[in-house]
């Protein structure tokens, strides 16, 4: 079989035990080992539609693999498709649009536009793929004063589930444009997306940390104080355990603190204000805190930029208030099998649809948390067991609607479920159905 489709496609196509497989078959969380039966990494918008159809011909499923970091459970059967050599990028300034291949990841983007005063609007990391992160929503540093990043996306180019080469705009299938901000699977294969840039040459951002004594006042001072946050400014806390490595800075090494990130979109001096009850409300430990390029958006979360093993569970809050202080703080103490525990503000922007609507899941939520584990030996055990506690002891506060980027481990029915409400999950299975039909782009989404 490897060979029928080799034969089709210019690109590289591998079995198991071929050279080159587990390159090419890798995604950035080393916790999981992808094993399907096939690789195809594609060169070219043709070499797609030639491996849909294929894969459609031979009953396979297909998970579509850019960056790396979409996979969040095995892949052991079917096809993988590797989109990351599709990396072109253009920015136009005068209609402040970039166009993206499936295969860019968010750092290009940012010093792409850089020289015209422009800037997208992103998740927290600038490593994390475009295509993938964009289908499911995406929240970063701008989540309140821009909303969720698929709202600036004006189109995208899509192999549908019959290996059809489709325009996804509000004017050109608009159902599937629909679907595609926010629908995250099943939904053919992206291969190019128009994303709205917007003015932006810098922000007042960063973050700074408490020590450990400190945690738990830091930690209830913010949640007061969001509840009358500007809605231009995003914050999160994150409860972490430093450990005692080379690369960790002196001050931070082998230590468990609380970081407060912060980005206001506007001038320096008024972010100063902004922030000023936060740094009054404990003892500043280290401070991080300063006017920022917007092409440096990505550190004020500082998410890693190399592969590493992780175990993520996340939920939507519906709200927050002292009692979910209290249950935060029993699932993050120092013996927590979780050494980064956090929670981010949305609301403001990211409450509001774009015109015509979106699949988004989760829009009507203000907050979010991430739990993440980095010790392999924990991720079966104590690791999904205190994400069990965590789902117990905050259920008077966890959203009934998660969201697609941020449901992560464990990968259930029930968790893909509940990524959106029930109007907009069924309406998501109708436009599956019509792209889709064999379900041949479900992959590892397909519990």
């Amino acid at each position: 079989m490897t060979s029928i489709l080799a034969d089709r496609i210019g690109g590289s196509v591998y079995e198991r035990g071929d050279d080159g497989f587990d390159a090419a078959a890798a995604g950035f969380n080393l916790a999981f080992h992808p094993e399907p039966d096939m690789v195809a990494r594609a060169a070219s918008v043709a070499d797609i539609v030639e491996t849909v159809r294929f894969a459609r011909a031979a009953r396979m499923r297909i998970a579509v693999q850019g960056a790396g970091h979409g996979a969040e459970s095995p892949i052991d059967a079917g096809l993988l498709l590797n989109t990351s050599a599709l990396d072109h990028l253009h920015v136009d300034p005068e209609a402040r649009i970039a166009t993206i291949g499936a295969g860019v990841r968010w750092k290009p983007v940012y010093y792409a536009a850089a020289p015209y005063g422009l800037a997208p609007v992103t998740g927290s990391s600038a490593d994390v793929g475009a295509a993938g992160y964009l289908l499911g929503g995406g929240v970063g540093p701008l989540a309140r004063s821009h909303g969720f990043s698929s709202d600036y996306v004006t189109g995208f180019t899509v192999v549908t589930g019959e290996g059809d080469v489709v325009e996804a705009t509000a004017d050109q299938n608009p159902d599937l444009f629909w679907a595609l901000r926010g629908g995250k699977y099943g939904l053919g294969v992206v291969t190019e997306m128009r994303v709205r840039l917007v003015e932006l040459t810098s922000v007042y951002g960063g973050s700074f940390f408490v020590d450990t004594p400190d945690i738990e006042r830091m930690l209830r001072s913010w949640i007061d104080w969001t509840h009358g946050a500007d809605d231009r400014v995003t914050t999160s806390v994150q409860a972490v355990t430093y450990p005692p490595l080379p690369g960790v800075p002196a001050q931070l090494r082998d230590r468990r603190l609380l970081s407060v990130r912060f980005a206001f979109p506007g001038d320096p001096a008024e972010g100063e204000r902004l922030l000023a009850p936060l740094r009054a409300a404990a003892p500043v430990y280290v401070d991080r805190m300063g006017e920022l390029p917007a092409t440096e958006l990505g550190t004020i979360h500082n998410d890693p930029p190399d592969p590493i093993p992780y175990y993520v569970h996340g939920t939507m809050l519906e709200r927050v208030d002292q009692g979910l202080a209290t249950a935060f703080l029993e699932v993050v103490g120092a013996d927590s099998p979780f050494f980064a525990s956090e929670i981010r503000h949305l609301g403001a922007a990211t409450n509001r649809d774009v015109p015509g609507g979106s699949a988004v899941g989760g829009r009507e939520n203000d907050y979010v948390t991430a739990f993440i584990s980095g010790q392999p030996d924990l991720f079966a055990t104590a690791a999904p067991a205190e994400a069990a506690r965590w789902d117990t002891v905050a259920a008077p506060w966890i959203s009934p609607v998660n969201n697609a980027n941020l449901v992560s481990q464990p990968i259930t029915r029930d968790r893909v479920d509940s990524c959106w409400p029930d109007d907009i999950r069924e309406r998501l299975t109708q436009v599956r159905r019509r792209y889709d039909p064999d379900g041949v782009t479900l992959g590892w989404w397909e519990p």
